[in-house]
C-alpha cells in the first residue's frame, strides 16, 4: 500500500505540469550478442563501445558465479559499424579485468580515467562484509605515458558493508552519479551523486531524493549532458521489472521524470540505456523474450524527442484605475521576450481580452485608449498546463500629455503673445507653471518650445519675432528651475498657421490670436513612465 501511495502522488505532481509527449525509437538487437549474459554499454570516444560478458577461463574450471551459474563478467570493447551494430570485438585491458566481475564503466571526456564496477577485490584481498557476502564496489583507473591503464584506485567512499557502482559523469566532469545502498538510501538501492573537484577529491555523496529515487531498486544512471538522467527503476510502474525513464534535471532538482515506452521497454528487465547527444543514438540491455540469450545489448535510434505539451492562457478587463469603470474600445498588444507578437484586439462593451500564452515565458500586455495613459502588465507564466491568468489592466486618465498625430504634447493650455510682443504675460505664465511642474516630475523629459506668429507684418520679421518668444519661454522656465539641457526653443514664424489667416486673408484680432502661440512638444516621449 505504501509504495502504490508513493507512486500515485508522483503521478499526481507530475500531471499537474506540462503534459508530455514521450520519445519514440527505433530498437534492433546487435550481432554480438552471444547466449550468455552481454550488458551495460558505455562509449569510448566516437566510434567505440565497452560491455560486460562472461568470460570461461580454462584454468579454472569452476569459475562461475552462482548468481547465473555463468562465467564471472569481463570488460570488452568493440568498434561501432556504421549500422549500430559492433566488430572487431576484444577483451578491455588486462589491468582492469581480474578473475571476479567487472561491469559498468564511464569515462571521463579526455578518456584518460576510467570508473568501473568490481567485485569487491583490490589489493589482492577479495573482500567480504559481516555476512559473509561480497558486494560490487567502485574503482578507478588511470592511463600512463603510454596510453595504457595503470595504477586502480579505491573510491572513498567504498566499505566492505555495502555496494557501490554503476558510474556515470556528467559532461562536464564535475559530477559522478552511482547507486548504493550505503545509509541513508531510501529503497533497496539508490542513485546518489558526489562532486569531483580538480585536484581529484571528492565531495561527501547526497542522495537524489524522492523525486528520483522509491522503496525498490533505482540501477543503471546515465547522464546525457548535464541535464537529462536516464535509469532503471523497479519502483515506479511500467510495463514490468526494471524499466527505463528519463529526469530532466535543472539547477532547482527535477523538472520532470518519464516513462519510456515500448519498444524500449518491455515486461522483463530494460537498462543500461545510454545515448549520443547529438546523433540521438545509443544502446540499452534487456532479457526481454524474443533475446538471442540471457541479457543482450540493443540498438536504438530517437526518431521522434521529447515533446512539451504546455498551454496557458491570460483573461482580463480594462478599467479606469480611479472610476473603476470598464473601458471598451481598448486597443490591448502582447509582447513575448519583449517582441511583439502580431495580435492585436480592442476591447468590446464588456471591456475584456484574452490571449494564448506559452509555458514558462515572459509577457508584457499593454494597454492605450485615447485620453489615457498606457497600461501595461508584466507576466511570467509556469510549467503548469492550462493555466489561466486572470488579470486587471488599470489605465490613469491622461492629464499631462497630449498626443496630436505623431507627436506628444504637454497637456498644458496654449500659450499666446501680444501682438508684435515676446514678453511672457501673466496667463502665459501660469500654464508655464504647469509645465514646469510635469517636467519637475519627470526629470529626464526633454521639451521643444515651438513659437509661431500670426501673419501680419513681414515673414523675416515674424522668423525673428517668433524665435524671440521661443528664447523667453525658455529663459522663463530656466530661471525657474528647469535645466537648459532639457529646454531648446525654435521660432516657426508664420510657417504653420492653425487657420484660413495667411497674408492678405482678412480675419478678426480673435483668430490671428490663435496663430501666435507657443507649443510643447516632447523630443523623447519613451522616457514618460506609463505604469
Amino acid at each position: 500500500m505504501k509504495k502504490i501511495t508513493i507512486i500515485l502522488l508522483m503521478l499526481c505532481a507530475y500531471t499537474a505540469k506540462a503534459q508530455i509527449e514521450g520519445p519514440q525509437y527505433s530498437v534492433k538487437s546487435i550481432a554480438a550478442n552471444t547466449i550468455l549474459s552481454n550488458f551495460g554499454t558505455t562509449f569510448y570516444g566516437e566510434d567505440k563501445l565497452v560491455f560486460a560478458s562472461p568470460t570461461k577461463r580454462n584454468y579454472i574450471i569452476s569459475n562461475v558465479w552462482k548468481g547465473n551459474n555463468q562465467p564471472y563478467l569481463d570488460l570488452y570493447i568493440g568498434t561501432i559499424t556504421n549500422d549500430g551494430g559492433l566488430k572487431d570485438v576484444e577483451k578491455f585491458s588486462k589491468v582492469i579485468n581480474t578473475t571476479f566481475h567487472e561491469a559498468d564503466v564511464t569515462f571521463s571526456k579526455d578518456k584518460k580515467t576510467v570508473y568501473f564496477t568490481r567485485s569487491n577485490y583490490f589489493g589482492g584481498k577479495y573482500r567480504k562484509d559481516s555476512l559473509g557476502i561480497n558486494r560490487v564496489q567502485m574503482f578507478k583507473a588511470t592511463q600512463d605515458a603510454s596510453g595504457q591503464w595503470s595504477e586502480i584506485y579505491d573510491m572513498p567512499f567504498n566499505n566492505d558493508n555495502y555496494s557501490v557502482g554503476h558510474p556515470t559523469l556528467s559532461e562536464d566532469g564535475k559530477t559522478l552519479y552511482f547507486i548504493s545502498d550505503m545509509p541513508g538510501t531510501l529503497g533497496k538501492t539508490d542513485i546518489f551523486k558526489v562532486e569531483v573537484f580538480d585536484d581529484g577529491t571528492y565531495g561527501k555523496p547526497i542522495n537524489l531524493g524522492p523525486e528520483i529515487n522509491t522503496p525498490e531498486k533505482e540501477m543503471f544512471p546515465y547522464i546525457a549532458g548535464n541535464d537529462e538522467l536516464y535509469f532503471s527503476s523497479e519502483g515506479r510502474g511500467g510495463l514490468g521489472m526494471l524499466d527505463i525513464f528519463m529526469s530532466k534535471l535543472n539547477e532547482n532538482g527535477v523538472e520532470f521524470t518519464i516513462h519510456l515506452d515500448e519498444p524500449l521497454n518491455s515486461e522483463k528487465d530494460d537498462f543500461g540505456f545510454i545515448i549520443n547527444n547529438e546523433t540521438r543514438e545509443g544502446y540499452f540491455s534487456s532479457n526481454r523474450y524474443d533475446g538471442k540469450g540471457d541479457d543482450d545489448i540493443y540498438y536504438f535510434k530517437e526518431d521522434k524527442p521529447v515533446v512539451i505539451i504546455c498551454n496557458q492562457s491570460v483573461k482580463g478587463v480594462v478599467k479606469d484605475k480611479d472610476t473603476k469603470l470598464f473601458l471598451p474600445g481598448t486597443s490591448i498588444s502582447l509582447y513575448k521576450d519583449n517582441v511583439k507578437i502580431d495580435s492585436l484586439i480592442t476591447t468590446g462593451t464588456d471591456a475584456k481580452f484574452e490571449f494564448p500564452l506559452e509555458c514558462e515565458s515572459s509577457y508584457k500586455i499593454v494597454g492605450t485608449k485615447e485620453n489615457y495613459l498606457e497600461g501595461l502588465i508584466l507576466l511570467n507564466t509556469t510549467d503548469e498546463n492550462e493555466k489561466v491568468h486572470n488579470v486587471v489592466l488599470s489605465l490613469n486618465q491622461d492629464d499631462e500629455f497630449l498626443v496630436v498625430g505623431d507627436r506628444v504634447l504637454l497637456k498644458i493650455n496654449t500659450i499666446y503673445f501680444d501682438f508684435d510682443r515676446s514678453e511672457i504675460r501673466e496667463d502665459a505664465g501660469n500654464e508655464l507653471m504647469k509645465a514646469i511642474q510635469i517636467m519637475e516630475k519627470y526629470p529626464d523629459l526633454i521639451v521643444e518650445f515651438g513659437a509661431h506668429c500670426d501673419s501680419r507684418g513681414p515673414d523675416a520679421y515674424n522668423d525673428k519675432l517668433s524665435a524671440k518668444r521661443a528664447s523667453s519661454t525658455v529663459n522663463y522656465m530656466f530661471e525657474r528651475g528647469i535645466s537648459r539641457d532639457r529646454l531648446t526653443g525654435k521660432g516657426y514664424g508664420e510657417k504653420m498657421l492653425t487657420n484660413k489667416c495667411a497674408n492678405g486673408v482678412k480675419c478678426t484680432e480673435e483668430e490671428h490670436q490663435m496663430n501666435r502661440r507657443t507649443e510643447f512638444v516632447i523630443k523623447n516621449p519613451e522616457v514618460i513612465s506609463r505604469q
